[in-house]
Order: C-alpha cells, then sequence, then structure tokens
C-alpha cells in the first residue's frame, strides 16, 4: 500500500489532463462548425484538434485507466465500502464513451460530413462537465 497515494497522486494528475482535452476538444469544434467559410482558419483548428486529442487527450485517458486500475488492483477492498465506487466507475465509463466519440466528431469534421451545428457542440460540451461532478462527488463526498 506504499505506492497508493503515489498512484492516487499520478490518477488524479492524469485525470486533469484528460478534463482539460474533454472541456476544450468540443469548444475547437464550435470554432470549425461556425468558421467553416475560413479555410485558411480551418486548417488551424485541424492541426489544434488532432494534437489535443492525439497527444494529450488519448494518453491523458489511458493513464487515468491505468492508474485508476491500479488503485483497485491494491484495493479491492473499496468496492465494499458502498456504491460511491460503482457511481464513479460508470460515470468514468460514460467519459471513455465521451472520449471517443469527440474522435468520431472529429473525423466527421476533417472529412466534411459532420452535420452538427456550433449549438450542438456548445451543448455537448456540458457532458463532460457533468460527469466530472459526479465523480468527484462520489469520490470526496461518497454519499451513498
Amino acid at each position: 500500500m506504499e505506492y497508493y497515494t503515489w498512484i492516487l497522486a499520478f490518477h488524479v494528475m492524469s485525470f486533469i489532463s484528460w478534463m482539460a482535452m474533454l472541456f476544450y476538444q468540443p469548444r475547437l469544434y464550435v470554432y470549425h462548425r461556425e468558421h467553416a467559410d475560413n479555410g485558411g482558419f480551418i486548417e488551424v483548428v485541424k492541426i489544434q484538434e488532432n494534437k489535443l486529442y492525439h497527444f494529450i487527450g488519448v494518453p491523458a485517458m489511458w493513464a487515468t485507466i491505468v492508474s485508476g486500475s491500479a488503485m483497485i488492483a491494491l484495493a479491492p477492498e473499496l468496492f465494499q465500502t458502498g456504491m460511491w465506487l460503482h457511481v464513479k466507475l460508470t460515470a468514468a465509463l460514460l467519459l471513455v464513451a465521451y472520449h471517443f466519440s469527440l474522435g468520431w466528431l472529429k473525423k466527421r469534421l476533417h472529412e466534411g460530413t459532420c452535420t452538427k451545428s456550433g449549438k450542438f457542440f456548445r451543448a455537448y460540451n456540458e457532458v463532460p462537465t457533468i460527469l466530472m461532478i459526479v465523480i468527484v462527488i462520489m469520490v470526496v463526498v461518497k454519499p451513498i
């Protein structure tokens, strides 16, 4: 258990990095859709979308998953402390699904086949906020 707190620290740092990508990627999609007529701008946004997704988001997501799995492997008794961990893991799985949906939407935007509007991406940008709130409450307050 001496490594548990180090893994926890790494888990929190990787989660923060992952959340930064999850918060900002849809904002880039808003810019992408709302400035579709500006080809030079779109090319710059595509580069930003790719770098943010592949060089920050993907490694941070995997670091979060691996460190979280390591914590569970080191302390499986956490599953006996109430339903909070089950709810947290469900919200985390939804974040993973959201992450991959951003990759799918990025591909569609780059191909020019995405029909979603800037308004859609503004609303879609709220999903990780809601899930993050659930995760933090479950971990800190453990209400159930």
